[in-house]
């Protein structure tokens, strides 16, 4: 089974779990939410489309899940982890990234995040929720150039409230939809492509601002 296989099919390998494990499945979902957001070696969890997933398991008839408790229990697994990555970042910085080749703790990774977050400073922190990859890195790169934390929790919590919520409820209300259920690939490539969205609207809106000056000046 490939990683990209099991991320396509989500659904139901969240059955089968939930099935077998009940309720002890609350506990799995804490854990892949925090580290994906909290590791910098674990970017590659599900994030958006694994919500989404869960959203649509609660919403079935007889879920061993509920949406009451997924709500506040994978917001907090999100603050936690970006926390505890802000902290990583902070204390340890970038000398864990000593390989330039490394799969996981590619510095490349680390060069995009900076880059985000030079370009769109603090409300990088909500925006990179819905980016793959730099929503890992983003909290770690806050954490090296040392943003003052009490703004860095400020939007830590906006931005995990927002992206845990309306995913969950997103999937909750979509994805028992028989449409849905039968193009579940296509849902979870479509999710990943409007995650992006974001991203490509600030930068539309930066280059635009950019524009705008140098015409003035010239």
């Amino acid at each position: 089974m490939t990683i990209i296989n099991w991320f396509l099919h989500l659904d139901t390998h969240l059955h089968d779990l939930a099935a077998g494990m009940g309720p002890w499945l609350y506990v799995i979902l804490f854990a892949v939410i925090f580290c994906e957001t909290g590791l910098v070696i674990t970017p590659f969890l599900p994030g958006d489309s694994l919500l989404f997933a869960v959203g649509a398991l609660a919403a079935g008839e007889g879920s061993v899940l509920s949406l009451p408790v997924l709500i506040p229990l994978l917001i907090v697994a999100a603050i936690a982890g970006d926390a505890v990555n802000y902290a990583i970042g902070r204390f340890v910085g970038p000398r864990i990234f000593s390989k330039e080749t490394s799969w996981l703790l590619n510095r490349k990774h680390l060069d995009r995040a900076q880059a985000f977050y030079d370009t769109y400073g603090a409300k990088t922190i909500v925006l990179a929720r819905f980016i793959p990859i730099v929503r890992t890195f983003a909290p770690f790169v806050a954490g090296i150039g040392k943003m003052e934390y009490y703004r860095f929790w400020f939007y830590n919590c906006i931005g995990a409230v927002i992206w845990v919520a309306g995913f969950l409820l997103l999937g909750y209300t979509f994805g028992g939809f028989e449409l849905v259920k039968k193009n579940h690939s296509m849902v979870v490539l479509g999710i990943i492509g409007i995650s992006v969205l974001p991203m490509i609207y600030e930068f539309w809106k930066s280059h635009r601002e950019k524009s705008i000056v140098a015409s003035s000046e010239s």
